[in-house]
């Protein structure tokens, strides 16, 4: 991020968690904040600038930013005209943002939430707007901002963006899957000779397996796909907005050879193409593939559409015209936490927190590579690498506060602050919700006893599930985390002896999870797929559930 604003000094502005315009929002604009996880470029820091986003959180690779982080850039984005926050359907970005969009409205802001939606493959056409987000972004985020620069208040905005988003369909298809920075291999492998079709951006596998077409059979399947469905309202409309997207490995040469296939197929079936887009615009770091979007458009959307812009990625249409707001005087910064007063045995039972921490954060190293192979069988592959991130920024969080002289309660509410805002994606904000619900059980004046550790891994496990609202039989960590809260509840002390035989419930738990197929979280839009693997979020409960109780019964 540091180097993609020293690339654009005149542009774009660095901030706690992402990056804004580097001029301030004009008064009274609705600020168009639009991010996720990284890994994406030129989505989504590349799309800040006049006629589109104001700014853009920047999560870790293929995890949503923190709710910490998409605060940060509405609070520097915003000017007294509220807040769009865009991004595309994936659970921790809607985890995520909401948290933030929560935060801000206890502020006085008035906040929109769009959720990208076009991805066909990843759900049915009655449940459109559950689908997930792909390439759809661009051209949804393009009309709103466009239509902001134009006048629009926050409710035409928002109007704006929902009829762009009814409007999108989008196909995506892969040749070979994309390596996490680090890794040894791909997150998945398409057999040779073969090609994915209903990918998704972060790694996910497709749901279908078909022999390698040559460019011309693509460009049909493509076609065939993006407009089997006319969208709800759209039926006559033969006017589209058109982008051919490369995921990364498919470079441009290729792509004009499929689009020429592509042009010709939609012409012949009656679609008048507005300005096309052919390149790459959101990447899944080095992917072998490409996707094709359609957004079928009336006067309004066309006009949009065809509207100036001009960011570090996107530059078309000439000068942007209207208010493009004043230079920047401040920055709005992140406060840090302010350490209460603590007794010494608190500090003393601190010291233990942290000890426990660190002893996780060896755990979770050591399973990373186990964990991501476990999450790329029918998610994106990066659920050991985020556990590892979050761990060690919680481990981090936690020793900075104890040497600030905290006590048991702010060390585990440190811990839990930063896994959240460090972690990222939907594993980070729960751990990070799992940690301060647990902390706040304790004390800044008195020790941890025995008696006292049950009730906080109770109350974590309670915070976990009403902040994602996931039910046994989901395929989520809460498979796990319901027998062991059921086992704890029955036989609470001695604590190391009664987490150890919780730990087992919740072990047997995780491995069950291989035979349901999942309903929530990345791994819903693959359904089979995940069938004969255990959840990995799950699996990394119990295994540090075990430790756990090992580690208290040893002391």
């Amino acid at each position: 991020m540091t180097g993609l604003v020293a690339a654009h000094p005149a542009e774009l502005l660095q901030v706690h968690g992402g990056v804004v315009r580097r001029h301030q929002t004009p008064k009274g604009q609705p600020a168009l904040v639009i991010g996720g996880g990284s890994g994406h470029y030129p989505a989504f820091a590349g799309w800040v600038g006049p006629g589109l986003g104001h700014g853009a959180p920047c999560g870790n690779i293929f995890a949503s930013p923190s709710s910490e982080q998409v605060f940060s850039v509405a609070k520097n984005a915003e000017n007294g005209g509220g807040v769009i926050l865009g991004f595309g359907n994936y659970a921790g970005d809607v985890l995520h943002f909401g948290v933030a969009a929560e935060q801000l409205r206890a502020e006085g802001i008035d906040v929109r939430i769009v959720k990208v939606s076009d991805d066909i493959a990843s759900n049915s056409p009655e449940n459109h707007r559950d689908r997930r987000g792909i390439a759809g972004d661009l051209v949804v985020f393009k009309a709103v901002g466009a239509a902001i620069q134009r006048g629009a208040d926050i409710d035409e905005a928002e109007r704006i963006a929902t009829k762009a988003n009814d409007a999108t369909r989008s196909l995506g298809v892969a040749f070979d899957g994309c390596t996490l920075p680090g890794a040894a291999d791909a997150l998945f492998h398409v057999p040779e000779g073969r090609m994915a079709i209903g990918l998704g951006i972060h790694g996910e596998p497709g749901i279908d397996e078909i022999e390698r077409p040559d460019a011309k059979t693509l460009a049909r399947i493509l076609v065939d796909g993006a407009t089997k469905e006319m969208p709800e309202g759209c039926d006559g409309r033969k006017r589209v907005a058109v982008l051919l997207n490369g995921l990364g490995r498919v470079k441009y040469e290729e792509l004009f050879v499929l689009w020429r296939f592509v042009s010709e197929l939609l012409a012949e079936r009656g679609f008048d193409v507005v300005r096309p887009e052919v390149g790459e615009h959101v990447t899944s770091l080095d992917m072998a593939g490409l996707s094709l979007t359609l957004m079928h458009l009336d006067d309004e959307l066309e006009q949009l559409w065809l509207d100036p812009v001009d960011t570090p990625a996107l530059r078309r249409g000439g000068a942007v015209e209207g208010p493009l707001g004043e230079a920047r005087e401040e920055v709005f910064q992140v406060g840090e936490q302010v350490i209460p007063e603590a007794s010494e045995d608190s500090r003393a039972s601190a010291g233990r927190v942290v000890d426990v921490l660190d002893a996780l954060q060896d755990l979770l190293e050591d399973k990373e590579e186990e964990l991501g192979r476990m999450d790329a069988i029918a998610g994106d592959g990066d659920h050991g690498s985020g556990m590892v991130i979050g761990i060690r920024a919680a481990a981090a969080g936690a020793r900075r506060a104890r040497e600030q002289g905290a006590g048991a309660r702010t060390v585990l509410v440190q811990a839990g602050a930063r896994w959240s805002a460090d972690g990222g994606g939907t594993s980070g904000a729960l751990w990070g919700a799992f940690l301060t619900a647990a902390g706040r059980r304790f004390s800044d004046t008195e020790p941890i006893t025995d008696e006292l550790i049950a009730p906080a891994l109770l109350a974590g496990v309670t915070a976990v599930r009403e902040l994602g609202g996931a039910e046994p039989g989901d395929k989520t960590m809460v498979d796990a985390m319901v027998p062991f809260a059921s086992a704890l509840e029955a036989k609470p002390t001695p604590a190391g002896a009664a987490i150890t035989a919780a730990a087992e419930d919740a072990a047997s738990a995780a491995e069950a999870t291989a035979s349901i197929t999942a309903s929530l979280g990345r791994a819903r839009f693959l359904n089979e797929r995940s069938i004969g693997t255990p959840d990995p979020g799950a699996v990394s409960f119990s295994m540090m559930a075990a430790l756990l109780g090992s580690l208290l019964s040893s002391n």
